[in-house]
């Protein structure tokens, strides 16, 4: 943005926003101010359209006035930013007022006499204003962002304090009375990262916090049971390594988040994202594909420099003593191949070089095609082994045989036992930690980078963690505490191997063109209209352990959520209401699994229970139109559909009574929140054994009855007409309009703008 005229120079220098809450406050401002700069210069004027720029330039005014009002209260309260803030609040305010005179147009044809500077005779005094208020209010913005950093700063500092003051607690009174203040401060922490998380527009930081985040959440649990078992056998050194290891990757995860928010740079930044076998073919293919353009902006010899650095990197898969004979055969056999390729093109690059020309010839063209096809194989070839092998990893530790055996072993104070299954376990995590590896090369995003970098990370860290439990147990078999704590670590294990299923599928989705990103369903239920039943109900959020318990229940819905997706792509009508209707029950199911997280748009545990409405009622709407597609069934066909459409009724109607039940305590609302998921997770099993039938059925008879139009209601309807504007007059009531309300909405919807 260049810097405005008719205020500081330096206003607007180094304003960088990092938020999509900053971003999406600014976008009606621009557009409604774009809108007045940019009116149709007519010579005549209607009176419509005086009277809409009118409006538009008192909103404008008149809502910066509010928004000022806030930045100045903020201003009171941050001593640090006081300065800052009051000069970008009175440059704010000034624009506005600026822009209400300069928008103060009189009767649509003015006299000669009428010696006010408007709009209309001044079009550089309005750009003038319009660059001063855009940077102001961007820097009033970004001034208050520094408070939401300021407050995650502060909550970390505290979770600090309490937990060194826990790992030097020496008694169980103790623990549990600071154990209480280091849950409710991590609760705390969760929400303000989770906010921030949601918020950050860079996808690679975004990833990198949900990473942290997965740690401090697993850790919280394990930190109780690994700090009592502690407590219960002081002279322990498997339990003392065991407590020391969460400690210190919980102060790990706290610095990270830190890093994160305030853009720090740590010794180990630069190689969090080592060079990935999937950029290194998309950097390959674009120098190559470019070749057709511009023969000379790189050398043959770069080009072959990159292919050889691109096939050293395929020796993690062939140097790998998991990779079958096959595979390895088949990947040096298309790095051979590529080379091959790649010589042909670098031999007809020089030659046409050699002729001077201008661009690629024939026979370039032909060799940059086959170049490029070979590599293409190479990756499809990677991804398939990479893929296969996790699915089979998956599949084998599902039993969880080694975790049981440990289990039995220790209880049994069996040490030489321990010892054996450990060496079982870790040789099962080198695998896993190893394919974590491989799908970081084949992942296809940064995200999913850092994604498969985390599960890599967590497998190789609670590997030992089990171990040292387990051998713990085994010292004292009689002991409950060490029990529970191998337990709680066995089902980290086991939750890291149910977040690898989910990578597994992102990861199939961004090869196969699907994006691995779930939108948001964010019609959350109005005040009022769902609750009018819940108005003496107290809204509250889950601790930290309630949240871990409810960890496993909302990966399952995430998985069920992700399935009907699937299932949904498979309809060729995307506009049937069938479709519509059940992305939205997944959507919704995806935000509650979010809840689970301490993420996403529901914060209490009053929000999951509107959500839970609004689900039974999508899901009765679904009913409905499930039955209206029932009735052009055969008697055989219509009988498999009306059992299941009967269930779905009933788990809807089972849903809704429980959200609409008012509950009292901390247990009962835990209780419902519990049977909420739950119901949901079963409407979306329904859901997906319906799907695929129908799709079915409605492909046969939509085939049989290719001349008929689809049944009344199976597709949603569309309006076929549209109403016309009266020509050049000013829409204030636009979805990008920007009049008084629409502005106030954006300030409010900022986390710290609410909060004030």
């Amino acid at each position: 943005m260049a810097s405005s005229p008719c205020g500081n120079s330096n206003f607007d220098s180094g304003l960088e926003i990092k938020t999509r809450s900053v971003e999406q406050t600014l976008i009606p401002l621009v557009s409604q101010i774009t809108t007045l700069i940019n009116h149709k210069d007519k010579p005549k004027k209607s009176e419509r359209t005086l009277a809409a720029i009118h409006r538009v330039g008192q909103a404008v005014s008149v809502a910066v006035g509010r928004f000022v009002a806030v930045g100045e209260a903020i201003a009171s309260e941050n001593q640090e930013l006081k300065d800052e803030m009051g000069q970008a609040c009175f440059e704010a305010r000034r624009a506005g007022d600026a822009i209400a005179q300069l928008t103060d147009v009189g009767s649509p044809v003015p006299s000669q006499s009428d010696e006010r500077v408007t709009v209309f005779s001044e079009r550089t005094g309005m750009v003038k204003a319009a660059r001063l208020l855009l940077s102001s209010v961007t820097k009033v913005l970004v001034l208050a962002d520094r408070i939401v950093i300021k407050q995650i700063i502060t909550s970390r500092n505290k979770v600090l304090v309490t937990l060194d003051h826990l790992e030097r607690v020496s008694t169980f009174q103790e623990f549990v009375q600071i154990f209480s203040q280091f849950g409710n401060e991590m609760v705390e922490f969760a929400h303000l990262t989770g906010d921030r998380q949601n918020d950050l527009k860079d996808e690679k930081k975004k990833a990198r916090m949900a990473a942290a985040r997965a740690v401090l959440e697993k850790c919280t649990m394990m930190l109780l049971t690994a700090s009592k078992t502690c407590l219960r056998h002081p002279d322990c050194e498997s339990a003392r390594i065991n407590k020391d290891a969460v400690f210190h990757r919980m102060r790990c995860a706290l610095e990270q988040v830190i890093e994160i928010v305030t853009e720090a740079r740590s010794c180990g930044e630069n190689k969090i994202l080592p060079a990935s076998i999937y950029n290194g073919i998309k950097d390959f293919k674009s120098n190559v594909e470019c070749l057709r353009e511009n023969l000379y902006s790189l050398t043959p010899q770069s080009i072959s420099s990159q292919l050889e650095a691109l096939v050293e990197r395929t020796e993690d898969f062939t140097d790998s003593a998991y990779t079958s004979h096959e595979q390895r055969q088949a990947i040096l056999g298309l790095c051979q191949l590529a080379r091959q390729d790649t010589q042909q093109l670098v031999h007809a690059w020089v030659e046409a070089q050699s002729v001077h020309a201008k661009e690629a010839t024939e026979d370039m063209e032909l060799t940059i095609l086959k170049t490029c096809q070979s590599i293409n194989d190479l990756k499809r070839e990677l991804h398939k082994v990479a893929v296969g092998r996790a699915a089979d990893l998956l599949k084998v530790h599902g039993e969880q045989l080694p975790l049981r055996a440990l289990k039995a072993a220790g209880a049994e104070g069996n040490l030489e036992a321990v010892a054996e299954y450990s060496h079982t376990l870790t040789e099962q995590k080198e695998q896993l930690v190893e394919t974590c590896r491989l799908l970081c090369h084949v992942s296809g995003t940064e995200p999913l980078e850092i994604t498969c970098i985390h599960a890599e990370e967590t497998f190789h860290v609670i590997g030992p963690q089990i171990i040292s439990a387990a051998q713990t147990l085994a010292l004292h078999p009689s002991s409950k505490i060490a029990k529970e704590n191998l337990e709680v670590f066995c089902e980290a294990w086991e939750s890291q191997l149910c977040d690898m299923a989910l990578l597994l599928r992102e990861i199939n989705d961004v090869f196969e063109g699907r994006r691995g990103d779930k939108k948001p369903y964010l019609s959350l239920p109005r005040p009022g209209k769902h609750s009018a039943n819940l108005k003496t109900a107290k809204a509250v959020k889950l601790d930290a352990e309630e949240q871990t318990s409810m960890a496993k229940l909302g990966l399952e819905l995430r998985l069920l959520s992700s399935d009907v997706d699937t299932e949904v792509e498979k309809w060729e009508e995307q506009e049937n209401e069938i479709v519509r209707q059940s992305q939205s029950l997944a959507s919704m199911a995806y935000n509650m699994y979010l809840f689970t997280r301490g993420e996403g748009l529901l914060k209490t545990t009053l929000d999951l229970f509107h959500q839970a409405e609004v689900l039974s009622e999508e899901g009765l709407q679904l009913c409905s139109s499930l039955i209206t597609f029932s009735s052009q069934l055969v008697d055989e066909e219509k009988s498999v559909v009306m059992t299941e459409i009967e269930k779905l009724v009933a788990l809807c109607q089972q849903l809704q009574m429980g959200a609409k039940t008012p509950v009292q305590g901390k247990t009962a609302t835990f209780q419902k929140v519990d049977s909420s998921i739950q119901t949901s997770k079963n409407i979306l099993t329904v859901v997906l054994s319906l799907l695929p039938v129908c799709n079915k059925l409605n492909r046969k008879y939509k085939s049989e009855r290719t001349s008929l139009s689809s049944p009344q209601g199976w597709r949603e309807k569309q309006d076929a007409s549209t109403p016309v504007k009266e020509e050049g007059a000013l829409d204030t009531k636009s979805s990008n309009g920007f009049d008084a309300t629409s502005l106030e909405q954006h300030m409010v919807g900022l986390n710290l703008l609410e909060s004030k």
